[in-house]
């Protein structure tokens, strides 16, 4: 995935539970990336170049990336978008059958929805252990308490000085993703324009997975900083939102440390 992955657990005997967390990145990568052409992710790709419209057998892991994918899209009306060019909606999954179609030959990236189920899953095999840290890049899962016993701590970096740390706030059992500027603003478009997002210099969500953590920083940060704190509250999430200038919005439930 393109990035360094660290997991920290508290309790002793968690090697093999660890060995089967880095599993899942491994897995979860193989299945879906898009610069490998035998990824099944970039078979599923090529399907409708030759025949559009044929519904493809999908493994569960793929499965759920794209059904998460396209649910993110239809609850940010398109500020999240799976493609590349903003036509989500000519994609259709089959539940029963656990089939994808495409309906026209498409770009998917499936990069931070990846990274995110890859994070979920190994959450779960940590959970026994209750008192975890996992950082895949600065996609963050947090169990339980840290070794003070007290939720962990978590540094906002500072979208414009390296090295500092903008906020800082505290979390347990949950998962804390950020979208930067100073990481790739320069390849966070707006899909339904296809123009590059300059209101948002980072966007910080705090939520129950890191799937969906991840999804709506990236709609927060496409979104600006009204639309996308009116977006984190409906959805019923915490965030962070910093503009160029190092202006912010928050939302009122944004956890701190005192």
């Amino acid at each position: 995935m393109g990035t360094i992955v660290t997991i920290e657990v508290l309790q002793p005997n968690a090697d093999a539970a660890i060995d089967r967390a880095f599993g899942w990145f491994r897995e979860i990568e193989a299945r879906c990336t898009r610069f490998n052409p035998a990824s099944e992710l970039m078979q599923l790709v090529a399907q409708p170049v030759a025949q559009p419209s044929v519904p493809v057998p999908a493994s569960p892991i793929l499965f759920e990336a794209v059904r998460f994918s396209l649910m993110a899209a239809e609850a940010t009306e398109g500020a999240f978008d799976p493609t590349t060019t903003g036509h989500y909606k000519d994609i259709f999954i089959d539940p029963e059958q656990n089939t994808i179609t495409l309906t026209r030959p498409l770009t998917l990236d499936l990069g931070a929805v990846a990274k995110g189920l890859a994070v979920d899953a190994a959450a779960r095999e940590l959970e026994p252990f209750e008192d975890f840290a996992i950082d895949a890049g600065g996609d963050l899962y947090l169990g339980g308490l840290n070794p003070n016993a007290e939720p962990w701590t978590v540094g906002i970096r500072h979208p414009r000085r390296e090295r500092e740390v903008i906020h800082t706030l505290r979390a347990s059992n949950q998962a804390v993703c950020t979208s930067g500027d100073y990481e790739r603003g320069y390849h966070i478009q707006d899909p339904r324009t296809g123009e590059t997002a300059r209101s948002v210099a980072s966007a910080t969500v705090i939520a129950p997975s890191a799937m969906l953590a991840d999804a709506l920083a990236t709609a927060a940060f496409v979104l600006g900083p009204d639309e996308g704190i009116r977006l984190l509250d409906r959805m019923g999430v915490e965030g962070l939102i910093f503009t160029p200038d190092l202006e912010r919005a928050e939302t009122r439930g944004l956890p701190r440390v005192a």
